[in-house]
């Protein structure tokens, strides 16, 4: 059952798998994306590894509100967001999406816990590990980056799909599905059989569980202005798991590469055919390898 917590000034919504068991995984999703991006069949095999699972929606995506007054223009490329903010117009940074995790660990009594973040995620899990170490038991990274501006720039074709704008999901959603699925398909890689029908049952599931508005750009404006610092990397010292795909035309594989071959011992594997998501046929392998990193 989802539960919303306020912290500080963002109402986090949260769910948990697997009550009663002794070790605690927290899940955090990517840019844009809510906590069913997790699905309930790769929560349910961590529960069967034995952990509690914790998955929650970002600020500003699914049910996680942030309480802002102030608006930023909908109808403007987030170049020209950027071009009008300072800095310190920005609505908040990736830290402070780290410090939701923090706000969370603490609302439930949790000291440590082992982290997995993918995409946007893995670049918080990243912080996490760097800056709380004492809270934080493991960190497993998917196709994420550590945002190294010397590293190879998403697709193209792919980002001018991100950032342009959607068909609006209440007056036109079957043009709205369309144009999601349409771009699941393509960043979904080519060694696993893309799904549409799970991939709209998904688009549905977030579209009734949304309740924000200009979420996906402030979550771009916290990364554009996040500032990369490799120290951030060579500072985790927790058992770190990296994992990446060869076809994953948002982050280039050597984005992965990068963030194993900077923290201090982690481990890199790079997953033949798998794109920028997870498909159903990893889920049995990825929750064993964290679990196998836990212990």
């Amino acid at each position: 059952m989802k539960k919303v917590v306020r912290i500080k000034e963002v109402d986090l919504c949260y769910e948990i798998f697997g009550e009663g068991h002794q070790q605690d995984v927290v899940l955090i999703s990517g840019l844009g994306s809510q906590m069913v991006r997790w699905d309930i069949a790769f929560c349910n095999l961590l529960v069967e590894e034995g952990f509690r699972v914790i998955r929650f929606d970002n600020r500003d995506s699914g049910s996680s509100v942030f309480n802002s007054n102030i608006e930023i223009p909908s109808d403007k490329s987030i170049e020209e967001v950027f071009a009008v903010l300072s800095k310190e117009d920005i609505p908040y940074s990736l830290m402070d999406m780290a410090n939701d995790v923090i706000g969370l660990l603490d609302h439930l009594n949790i000291k440590k816990a082992h982290i997995a973040g993918r995409s946007m995620g893995g670049i918080i899990a990243q912080l996490l590990g760097s800056y709380y170490p004492e809270r934080v038991l493991s960190l497993t990274i998917i196709m994420s980056t550590s945002l190294n501006p010397s590293l190879p720039k998403p697709d193209p074709e792919v980002m001018a799909m991100m950032t342009q704008g959607s068909a609006d999901p209440v007056l036109h959603k079957e043009e709205y599905l369309k144009e999601k699925i349409r771009f699941a398909e393509r960043i979904s890689g080519s060694g696993y059989v893309f799904d549409p029908n799970m991939e709209t049952i998904l688009l549905e599931q977030e579209l009734t569980h949304t309740k924000t508005k200009n979420g996906i750009i402030r979550q771009l404006l916290a990364m554009g202005s996040f500032q990369y610092d490799p120290e951030i990397l060579k500072r985790i010292t927790v058992p770190a798991l990296i994992i990446h795909g060869t076809d994953d035309l948002i982050f280039h594989p050597d984005c992965g590469k990068d963030i194993a071959d900077t923290i201090p011992n982690a481990e890199w594997t790079l997953i033949d055919g798998m794109g920028h998501s997870i498909p159903v046929e990893l889920y049995g392998f990825i929750s064993e390898r964290i679990s196998d990193l836990a212990k």
